[in-house]
């Protein structure tokens, strides 16, 4: 078949848990060491900090991901069941309930009936998964994926603040460490915008403004309570 658009919603999965798990590494792990940093606290302090950032961060990602996920593909699985037993009992109205949907997106009756017996007849779980429960290839929770996508995309975004810490010098780890995450936080920004097909800088600007936000206040708060 000649298909020759490209659509951006099929990346939408793997950008989630990756250029977003970078971002949320980068900003958070970032915002700790500003806050740490402006609190006056020694090298090796901030330098522990930030591995323990990245650690427990990743960690947390992949608990958090593979429990949510899991909850999606337990829920699906429980539909597919459902969907399974009534196609037993009842086919017939499980062709009327798809020749109802085709309706609805604009065929007639008599076609839309025909589309149903003929597609149940090749695969009529799946025509059921996908026309009346949503749910495709592309939408199947993978939790064990999902957990290993968000902790390394995390500890990738994680790495750049930890990194500013340990070889920057001291005295310097602030402001640079501010300068080196608001450029990422713009790169990745306009990254996700782009494989989104939105507009770069609105991208670049919403990430930066939420960025610096978060690292301002982690400052002020080390800053004050050192």
């Amino acid at each position: 078949m000649y298909h020759d658009e490209h659509h951006h919603h099929g990346t939408i999965g793997w950008l989630r848990a990756g250029v977003l798990g970078a971002n949320d590494g980068l900003l958070s792990t970032a915002s700790l060491l500003a806050g740490v940093a402006a609190g006056r606290a020694s090298h090796a302090q901030v330098l522990l900090a930030g591995v323990a950032a990245l650690v427990a961060g990743a960690f947390a990602m992949a608990a958090g991901e593979y429990v949510s996920v899991s909850s999606q593909a337990d829920t699906q699985s429980a539909d597919l069941e459902i969907e399974r037993q009534e196609l037993k009992k009842n086919p017939e109205k499980e062709i009327l309930e798809l020749r109802d949907i085709y309706m609805a997106r604009g065929l007639d009756a008599a076609l839309a009936r025909q589309v149903a017996v003929q597609l149940m007849q090749h695969d009529a779980l799946t025509a059921h998964a996908h026309d009346e429960l949503g749910l495709t290839d592309m939408a199947a929770a993978r939790p064990s994926e999902a957990a290993l996508a968000s902790a390394s995309a995390f500890a990738c975004g994680a790495l750049l603040p930890v990194l500013t810490a340990a070889f920057v010098p001291h005295g310097a780890v602030l402001p640079v460490l501010f300068t080196t995450t608001v450029l990422l936080l713009a790169i990745l920004g306009a990254i996700a915008a782009r494989v989104g097909g939105a507009s770069l800088w609105r991208g670049a600007r919403r990430v930066v403004f939420w960025g610096v936000l978060s690292m301002i206040a982690t400052a002020l708060i080390g800053h004050l309570l050192r």
